[in-house]
């Protein structure tokens, strides 16, 4: 059977959340695969709205499977509130549905903090991070100093993992002015929520492989977009984590083989939040009217985003980086009523045509869009169905898109509802 991952395509928000919801019935086994509660995911489900940030897309179904895999970081404390929040919207989880990887790296408190201290004291390396932990977690793992799930269930191992990062994090801290971590205050805070969370832990590599071999079906879903990925994205503005469809494997513990489509989520225009280069950046009206018909407010901190038209040469990029065999284009609607559309179709740099972004950072701030410009239409996209119900100068700007991307349109949004979905292919068949 055919396993899918989804990732974004562009700088997050694109709409992975209703995507791989719409997907999930089709899949057994959802598995979130890289990332933290930085993410923020809104789902709109018969006119009723859940914000999911840890839990997998596909909690919100009944009868599926709903795994974190070991390549995310994750916060339990924050994990147990968000099970208890959507529990409390009538949705059962159970860690019969919920299955935590048990070499999860967790983020503790002192990772938030200094998160926080970091983007509050020092300008020069001012990320524009969610100060959520995700950063210095994702540092620890690799510096081989996390606490992880398996290390609650026994009260020596946790005494010796939080003592080695102390001796890390205290050091740390010294040079932000902070007072060295209260070392029994979070012991006694992480044997707190072992119990809650111990329930959930499970081998998630060996239940996903056998899950694979009984030819069940498995969605990857992947947080913020691959423009943020730390070996791809725009360095250093950019997420701890790979984001590509290749983390997909190793962060929850299967063979690349385990992947038989890659759909990557793309915004008919351009988002982005937080700080760092963005080409096709509008500073005026039109980047106005993106904003507010596109309600572009972050999830998990209510941030204003960044608009801007839609970069053709960077999702060309990163479809090519993350392999990815068809695209979702979401959130057509957004430019119903726009007179003219422009795609940016290639950059001017120092008087030279480029049809990528340079890796440098200093480059990147200074590349120039080269615009195509379309015409827009007047009638709505809103709720479309089918390609019928789509005004002709619609239909022509997304057969644009896919020239310029170099890749097909498999599914079309044209409403934060689930069943808003234009089907092209099914990225499930086999």
């Amino acid at each position: 059977m055919a396993n899918v991952v989804v990732v974004g395509a562009q700088w997050g928000d694109e709409g992975k959340g209703k995507i791989v919801d719409w997907l999930s019935e089709r899949a057994d086994v959802i598995a979130r695969f890289q990332g933290g509660h930085n993410a923020g995911h809104t789902l709109v489900i018969d006119g009723e709205v859940y914000k999911l940030h840890a839990l997998p897309s596909g909690v919100v179904r009944g009868g599926k499977l709903s795994v974190i895999g070991n390549g995310v970081v994750l916060d339990p404390w924050h994990l147990m509130e968000e099970i208890e929040g959507i529990r409390g919207q009538g949705v059962e989880i159970t860690p019969e549905t919920l299955m935590v990887a048990e070499n999860t790296p967790l983020i503790l408190p002192i990772h938030g903090e200094l998160d926080r201290a970091r983007e509050s004291q020092n300008s020069v390396a001012k990320i524009g991070t969610t100060g959520r932990g995700i950063g210095p977690a994702y540092e620890d793992k690799v510096g081989r100093r996390s606490v992880r799930v398996a290390d609650l269930a026994d009260d020596a191992t946790l005494e010796l993992r939080v003592d080695r990062a102390l001796v890390h994090h205290d050091a740390l801290r010294r040079g932000l002015g902070l007072d060295p971590v209260d070392r029994d205050a979070l012991l006694a805070s992480l044997r707190a929520v072992a119990p809650l969370v111990l329930p959930y832990a499970k081998p998630v590599w060996k239940v996903l492989n056998e899950a694979r071999r009984a030819g069940k079906r498995i969605l990857f879903e992947g947080a913020q977009g691959a423009l943020l990925d730390i070996d791809f994205g725009t360095y250093p503005f950019v997420t701890s984590s790979n984001v590509i469809a290749g983390q997909a494997a190793t962060g929850v513990g299967v063979g690349p083989g385990s992947i038989d489509f890659v759909l990557g989520i793309v915004k008919a225009y351009t988002t982005r939040v937080g700080e760092g280069p963005f080409p096709t950046e509008l500073f005026d009206g039109d980047g106005q009217r993106l904003g507010e018909q596109g309600h572009e407010f972050g999830t998990t901190t209510g941030r204003k985003r960044r608009c801007g038209w839609f970069d053709a040469v960077l999702v060309r990029q990163t479809c090519a980086t993350s392999g990815v065999n068809g695209i979702s284009l979401t959130k057509l609607d957004v430019l119903d009523g726009f007179e003219e559309l422009k795609i940016c179709v290639g950059y001017e740099l120092d008087g030279e045509r480029l049809d990528y972004l340079p890796i440098a950072s200093e480059q990147q701030a200074r590349v120039t869009p080269i615009y195509e410009t379309m015409k827009g239409w007047s009638d709505s996209t809103a709720g479309a169905r089918s390609w019928a119900d789509l005004p002709g100068e619609a239909v022509k700007y997304v057969r644009r898109i896919e020239e310029l991307i170099q890749c097909p349109v498999a599914l079309l949004s044209t409403s934060p509802e689930r069943e808003d979905t234009i089907l092209v292919t099914d990225p499930f068949a086999d």
